[in-house]
């Protein structure tokens, strides 16, 4: 039960993260694109803020819980006498959500801190080149999570 409950919120946990990247890309960013800057770039921050915030929980969580699954297999195949050979599957999955956490801290500590700069001093064009990075981003992020769902699912 135990188990069952890590990967429980470990899929959560990616639900947010991967969900929350596909409504704004695809929904919130072209929704918001017809405000005037001084009004859409405020707004993204806000939104973003809000997010980010989510997605430092999800990615805990998400590196929590996945190292936790894992120890215990490994720790499980120990009691048996058994070695223990992590799947191909699962290290895929792992070498790619690092790099995916990886970018999040990139994304956060780095492009979300100059949109914000931007928004204090209302330089939308600095708050657009950092939207813009952010886009880029997480685009690549959201390309490696389904890469990750896609490898996990047909590989099991």
């Amino acid at each position: 039960m135990f188990y069952a409950t890590l990967k429980l919120i470990h899929i959560l946990s990616l639900i947010v993260w991967i969900g929350g990247m596909v409504f704004a890309h695809f929904f919130v960013r072209p929704a918001v694109q017809v405000l005037a800057p001084a009004v859409r770039i405020p707004l993204m921050l806000g939104v973003l803020q809000r997010f980010f915030a989510a997605v430092l929980v999800a990615v805990a969580l998400v590196l929590t819980t996945g190292l936790w699954m894992v120890a215990r297999v490994a720790r499980e195949a120990a009691q048996l006498g058994g070695p223990f050979a992590m799947p191909v599957s699962w290290t895929i999955m792992a070498a790619l959500g690092l790099v995916m956490a990886l970018i999040f801290g990139y994304i956060r500590l780095v492009l979300y801190k100059r949109l914000q700069h931007a928004v204090t001093v209302s330089d939308w064009a600095a708050g657009g080149q950092a939207l813009a990075g952010i886009r880029t981003w997480v685009g690549v992020n959201l390309l490696l999570g389904l890469a990750i769902i896609a490898i996990t699912v047909l590989l099991v």
